[in-house]
């Protein structure tokens, strides 16, 4: 009876959510139609709305006679008709679900309107909990210097959507989003009208695939479009409210510092696993274009704020640190003599211009003077730092919360590589090459031919020898000269964009404990692995796919921690061992309960592993949004709900 009293809830809840969905639906209903009429004629658009009344009848009714109907005209469509109207269709499935997204917006906001208590599934429902279970000050702080959750975005080499069609769907999301917030005059009503129809028209006459095989530079560019329109200032946004939540709900919480532990990754440019087109030059490429999104959002971001900080010297004091970054500043102009913060703020835009100069060759949007270059993200987080303290110590802390505080937290969780960029490869290709590499070297004439045992003992001596394996002297086949390109590039691209760049390597089908060695010899060979230092610069990353994987998983890592060697490396690592676990496959190979089942004793046998060895686990779920690819159930309202429940680890979740 309970359970049926919270279902009739949560479908009145549901039914008066739903008009203004229905409203939204309809309205971009109505425009496709009227643009389908005017661009294909009369005959396409009544065969719409045949094919669509008939199959509401069909579908609401189990009409037979409509299903009949409905064979009739289908059969009846010639080829150049039938594509309008797929297309058509098509869209109208697409425009609602864009509907769709706003209304899931729709309802949190009037959730937080009502002032009703926290969701489930929110920051501020778990600190809530938090609070009712009594965490400390000290327990909260620990948990957000320690957490991390990462959000990877995956390639998907089949994506065939173009920017330009993603850019109109953003408009479309914005100007369903005004209509909601603001109280439009008729004119201005119709004025947004107008801007839907544009947007949908352009949808409609835009090619919304491509003539040519998507490239991955092509795949780079379209999850650049995500920092523009939302990561790179959004983000900041959730930590600012996070903040101000956190004293909120206790006074005593209040000042914690929150460092950046919700990130972005991805795996485009780096995923080589099945996509032979990832190369050493497309990650190289793909660095490039990630540091550029950053630094320009920067150059733009400091450029506004110097607009908005015009406070008079003679008014107002600053710190010393500040005077200093003032005294730095080579604008000379002698209408900012009394403005401090605008001086140093155009020292730090001089400074940034120099280091976009140097790190990826661009010329700001505006001119700027000589300065030197910073040597690395933090160097300009400080300098933000600075103008920030100088404002909340002299009686200006309420413009230090403005843009300047979303800044330096973009600042710090994006520095000058914008985000992580994994690298992953197949361990059947790891084994490869080390094949070639120990029979070139006159170390074993056939690696593949050892069992475990073997593989294993000859990847230890080597790990441990500063020797190289690879000779420049020597012509290797196409295989082994991309994997080492890749890995060097990757080398190189830390050096130059911060070790954050490309800081995972993770191995698919891992099944062996020689399949994790292989890449540590693999990293030697490009110097991110030192063998007199003990230290290793890359976190080396398992994926357990399989059931049999799943179930091998807590004995290969076992056996790994008991290498002296190995422990030393991982050390170096802050004792930090990322495991990732395979959804899609699992799900495939064992079905999606056995897969589930699986999944769970994986995770408790690691736990236990890593307890007993003193080393911190991470887990990375490769876990995309579809019951197909592992993903959870599908509700109405929730394409894929995940889990929420406690960890005594850090995690990362692999975003579709």
């Amino acid at each position: 009876m309970a359970d049926q009293q919270v279902s009739d809830k949560q479908a009145a809840e549901d039914e008066k959510d739903a008009p203004p969905l229905r409203y939204d639906i309809r309205l971009l209903g109505r425009i496709l139609g009227d643009i389908v009429h005017v661009q294909s004629g009369d005959a396409t658009f009544d065969a719409v709305e045949s094919i669509r009344r008939l199959g509401i009848r069909f579908h609401r009714d189990a009409d037979n006679t409509a299903r009949m109907e409905l064979r009739k005209i289908i059969a009846g469509i010639a080829n150049d008709q039938a594509i309008s109207i797929v297309r058509a269709f098509g869209y109208f499935s697409h425009l609602a679900n864009i509907a769709e997204d706003q209304h899931h917006i729709r309802r949190t906001r009037a959730h937080a309107l009502l002032g009703a208590p926290a969701r489930a599934g929110t920051m501020a429902y778990a600190l809530t909990r938090a609070k009712a279970e009594g965490t400390s000050r000290d327990q909260l702080q620990a948990f957000f210097t320690s957490a991390l959750c990462v959000a990877v975005l995956t390639a998907h080499p089949t994506e065939i959507r173009r920017r330009s069609s993603i850019d109109r769907e953003m408009e479309i999301s914005r100007l369903l989003d005004e209509r909601d917030r603001m109280q439009l005059t008729p004119e201005e009503l119709e004025t947004n009208r107008e801007a839907l129809r544009r947007a949908v028209l352009t949808l409609w006459q835009t090619s919304i695939l491509r003539d040519s095989r998507l490239r991955v530079i092509d795949e780079a560019s379209n999850g650049l479009a995500y920092y523009d329109h939302t990561f790179l200032r959004e983000l900041p946004r959730f930590y600012a409210n996070l903040e101000d939540q956190i004293g909120v709900i206790d006074p005593a919480w209040k000042d914690i510092d929150v460092a950046s532990f919700l990130q972005i990754g991805s795996w485009i440019g780096g995923d080589r696993d099945g996509n032979p087109f990832v190369t050493a030059d497309v990650l190289r490429q793909t660095l490039r274009m990630q540091s550029e999104c950053a630094l320009r959002f920067y150059l733009d971001e400091l450029h506004t704020l110097g607009s908005e900080l015009s406070l008079d010297g003679r008014i107002v004091k600053v710190s010393p640190a500040l005077q200093a970054l003032t005294d730095s500043s080579p604008d000379k102009a002698s209408q900012r003599q009394h403005e401090p913060y605008r001086l140093a703020i155009s020292g730090l835009y001089a400074r940034m211009a120099a280091t976009a100069r140097n790190l990826i060759g661009i010329e700001p949007p505006r001119p700027a003077a000589d300065a030197p270059i910073y040597p690395n993200a933090r160097a300009f987080s400080d300098d933000l730092d600075t103008i920030y303290h100088s404002l909340e110590s002299n009686g200006a802390a309420e413009l230090a919360r403005g843009r300047l505080r979303i800044l330096r937290r973009a600042a710090d969780v994006f520095g000058f590589h914008l985000a992580a960029v994994d690298l992953r490869q197949n361990s059947d290709v790891h084994e490869r090459v080390i094949h070639e590499l120990c029979k070139t070297a006159d170390v074993n004439p056939d690696y593949l031919a050892l069992d475990e045992d073997a593989r294993v003992a000859l990847l230890r001596t080597e790990i441990a020898s500063p020797r190289p394996l690879s000779s420049p002297h020597i012509a290797y086949s196409e295989e082994s000269v991309k994997e080492l390109a890749v890995a060097r590039t990757a080398a190189v691209g830390r050096a130059h964009y911060g070790t954050a760049a490309a800081p995972h390597y993770i191995i698919s089908k891992a099944a062996s404990v020689s399949d994790l060695l292989e890449v540590l010899v693999l990293l030697k060979e490009v110097g991110l692995l030192h063998p007199h230092e003990n230290r290793l610069d890359m976190d080396v990353i398992p994926l357990f796919e399989t059931i049999d994987d799943l179930r091998r998983s807590a004995g290969i890592m076992e056996t790994l921690f008991a290498m002296p060697e190995y422990r030393r490396f991982l050390k170096s690592r802050d004792d930090v061992q990322e495991v990732m676990l395979g959804y899609s496959d699992s799900n495939k190979d064992g079905g999606y309960t056995t897969s589930t089942w699986e999944l769970y004793k994986t995770e408790v046998a690691l736990i236990d592993v890593f307890k007993r060895h003193g080393v911190k686990m991470r887990l990375f779920h490769g876990r995309g949004g579809s019951v197909g690819r592992g993903g959870s159930k599908l509700h109405p309202h929730h394409r894929t709900r995940r889990s929420h429940r406690r960890q005594i680890f850090q995690r990362r979740s692999r975003a579709p």
